[in-house]
């Protein structure tokens, strides 16, 4: 968890982690430029005059966009250019973002104007600044990007409120920008030459997505490792497969870093497989490949938290100033194909996780695996007990098989055929997302019918971890004494999970779960 921050000093240079995370936790308020970030916009924004002096066309700033790029616009029409784009490209659609997801996207986008090469003027910046400060959230539909040329929709319904239109969220209202901007004492900007298409040119909608889904599941991922290790207590399961011995032989980094944890959390348990003989030598694969399967997801995840940091260090324009030989290139770094593949990826990397929890969650409810009572009921026959938690689990499940289906190879060409490839970056976002939520659900359907499943073994204790989070949950949701309704008790645990208590839970006896 970010640790409580007043001020973010945006240097142009890098965002950590901790820092994205910071923004999206509401723990950073405020964000400050730094005087070398200052110094390359200005920079950056003089070399642009200078070459707007030579009277020759610029894609963007003195032309028409995309199809229209030849089409050449009168020096007198240039900043109503740049207001008309923001007016036209807001054309979002759908159910809003979440207003983390974009106080981050703003962020990001302020990041990325302060490396010096957007040629915007530093008041835009500072505008952009004064929103965030202020508290000024943009109201944007979460549908309408195809991350062709960025984000388009998504960036201009922010970039209307900087303009006094559309909607923005402010002192827990919704009000038109225009209102927004003047109860909290600020005052539409009127964008000159270029900025216009410096605000809604680049990834950063669907990047602050993705950073809100590759933080997710790491969490999600960590307690994915708990539950497995609480079902592995609750089966009598054989820990040698989690062997440190065995675990070398197989040097993927996340395979040694999920037998690691398993091991943590069951030390010290009463509860062992030493004495199943038989068939029972040997668990299932969802008990016994949980190094190998849950290890895969964590490398995963890895991978695309990497892509995620390098795209948030990506200047997203079109076209691009470079200061040193005074050069304006048009290019293509605002296409997202990198987060819309690596937001598809980890939706497959997060489904698994969720589709050997629910076979774990099976085995947990099924007499002929579990070696526990029919569905975990005090009284099989008269109650149903969790029978209807692995229902839901299934259901879940099988949603997130069609969910992690890859969109960003689904691309509709756009624009005249002049976007004649695009990556879908921010729909894929969106769908890793809900993967999120519902693989949350599966894991917290998993805890609850683990628990019960100890309660059953007593006197025998769980190793510390797993007795850590048993009394977690046990604060929350009572032992299933007889059939009751179940939803809330679900989504108890599933807030257990999602606010990271789980693991804050188990962590406390163990140490850090990697």
């Amino acid at each position: 968890m970010a640790k409580p921050s007043s001020t973010l000093e945006i240097s142009g240079r890098t965002l950590t982690v901790d820092q994205v995370d910071g923004i999206l936790g509401g723990q950073t308020r405020r964000i400050a430029l730094s005087p070398a970030a200052i110094r390359r916009i200005r920079q950056s924004r003089t070399a642009l005059e200078r070459l707007e002096a030579k009277g020759k066309p610029i894609y963007g700033i003195n032309t028409g966009f995309g199809r229209l790029s030849n089409v050449q616009i009168p020096k007198e029409k240039v900043d109503a250019l740049q207001r008309n784009l923001i007016l036209s490209h807001s054309a979002g659609v759908g159910p809003p973002l979440s207003m983390p997801e974009t106080r981050l996207a703003m962020a990001l986008r302020i990041h990325t104007l302060s490396k010096g090469h957007s040629a915007v003027r530093l008041e835009l910046v500072e505008s952009l600044i004064a929103l965030f400060n202020k508290g000024v959230t943009p109201v944007v539909p979460e549908q309408g990007s195809v991350g062709a040329s960025g984000d388009l929709a998504p960036l201009a319904h922010i970039a209307l409120t900087l303009i006094g239109e559309g909607e923005a969220h402010y002192d827990g209202e919704v009000l038109t920008g225009g209102a927004a901007l003047k109860k909290a004492g600020l005052t539409p900007l009127s964008p000159r030459s270029k900025e216009g298409l410096a605000l809604v040119n680049g990834t950063q909608v669907s990047t602050a997505v993705a950073w809100r889904n590759v933080i997710a599941a790491d969490r999600i991922a960590r307690t994915a490792d708990i539950a497995g290790a609480l079902t592995l207590e609750a089966l009598r399961g054989n820990p040698l497969p989690f062997d440190r011995g065995l675990s070398r032989l197989r040097p993927h980094p996340g395979h040694e870093k999920v037998a690691a944890n398993v091991r943590s959390i069951i030390q010290g348990s009463e509860i062992r497989g030493a004495d199943r003989r038989g068939a029972h030598l040997q668990d299932p694969y969802s008990i016994r490949c949980i190094p190998q399967v849950h290890g895969a997801a964590r490398d995963t995840i890895d991978f695309v938290r990497g892509l995620v940091r390098q795209e948030t260090e990506t200047v997203t324009d079109n076209p691009v100033i470079l200061t040193v030989g005074l050069r304006v290139i048009s290019g293509g770094n605002f296409h997202g194909q990198a987060i819309g593949m690596g937001m598809d990826v980890l939706a497959i990397a997060l489904s698994t996780l969720g589709g050997i929890s629910e076979r774990r969650t099976e085995r947990l409810l099924n007499p002929d695996t579990s070696g526990l009572p029919p569905f975990l009921a005090e009284e099989g026959g008269l109650h149903s007990g969790l029978m209807m938690a692995q229902v839901t689990s299934a259901a879940l499940t099988a949603e997130n098989k069609v969910l992690s289906h890859p969109i960003s190879l689904d691309s509709v060409p756009t624009s005249g055929n002049q976007e004649d490839y695009v990556p879908m970056a921010l729909a894929a976002g969106r769908k890793a997302r809900e993967i999120t939520h519902n693989v949350e659900r599966i894991l917290a359907i998993e805890i609850l019918c683990a628990c019960q499943g100890i309660d059953f073994l007593r006197p025998k204790k769980p190793g510390r971890g797993a007795a850590a989070l048993h009394r977690a949950v046990r604060r929350k949701v009572p032992r299933l004494e007889g059939d009751r309704v179940l939803y809330g008790d679900i989504e108890a645990v599933r807030k257990l999970v999602a606010d990271g208590e789980v693991l804050r839970a188990v962590q406390q006896v163990t140490g850090k779960i990697r």
